[in-house]
């Protein structure tokens, strides 16, 4: 690909990705540092969600080339994959209304303890150090659930449900998190809330791209519209957009 600036967290010219029923997305260029906040905005069907896909490896770019992490892509999809995560994704990044916040922790904690020789007490410990750092980083407050960490996700708020998302992401101590849906279905003090909350993953240095209706006047903003063309453009829900990436591109 072209020269790209270095240290760059995304560098991506014309990127795109086209499936047997036509382009996802396509013409996206984005430069972006690390710790950057940016916003993904287009219409329903133009692809936000396969962006977001492709952005962290687990979507396989068909037209133009980038970097993220430092790695190219698509060549190197896999160790993109490992230095990035995905939070509040329909379909592949899905909380369980049966389990509790606190079962989702400790799961995601002994993922994030894989391959570590960490037994009995001190195990124990980390996995709290863990879990503590994830709830402070998505500002998640236990007190403030009707049930503490024994909260089931069926009975959190949408904004709540959004920050467990975030924390558990967080455990991997991703170099990019990407996020859908941001905003969806939430009140204007909320959608506030939400943008603080990324803002804040993005001032520990984690480049944050997020899918939302609105950006606020700090976030860089790119836009899918390219792709909603009337031959390409179909309507679409998240849920669609994501089991059909893999199908269409080869799952990573």
């Amino acid at each position: 690909m072209e020269t790209t600036r270095q240290g760059a967290a995304i560098n991506a010219r014309g990127i795109g990705v086209k499936g047997p029923r036509g382009w996802a997305f396509r013409g996206v260029d984005i430069t972006a540092d690390p710790g950057s906040l940016i916003a993904v905005q287009g219409p329903s069907g133009s692809g936000r969600t396969c962006l977001l896909l492709a952005l962290t490896g687990r979507m396989r770019l068909t037209a133009g080339a980038a970097a993220v992490a430092g790695f190219p892509l698509p060549k190197r999809m896999g160790a993109v994959r490992s230095r990035t995560a995905v939070a509040h994704v329909p379909g592949i990044a899905d909380l369980e209304p049966a389990l509790t916040v606190a079962e989702h922790l400790q799961e995601q904690a002994l993922l994030g303890h894989r391959g570590t020789p960490l037994w009995g007490r001190r195990r124990k410990e980390a996995t709290r150090a863990l879990v503590d750092a994830a709830l402070a980083t998505a500002g998640l407050d236990p007190d403030t659930l009707p049930k503490g960490l024994r909260t089931c996700v069926r009975d959190l708020e949408r904004l709540e449900a959004l920050r467990l998302s975030v924390a558990l992401a967080a455990m991997h101590q991703p170099r990019l998190l990407a996020v859908d849906d941001l905003d969806l279905k939430l009140s204007s003090e909320e959608r506030a809330a939400a943008w603080q909350l990324l803002r804040d993953v993005a001032l520990t240095g984690t480049t944050v791209v997020a899918v939302a209706s609105d950006a606020p006047a700090d976030a860089l903003v790119v836009s899918t519209a390219a792709a909603a063309t009337p031959e390409t453009h179909q309507p679409e829900t998240h849920e669609e957009e994501a089991a059909h990436a893999f199908a269409e591109t080869g799952r990573a």
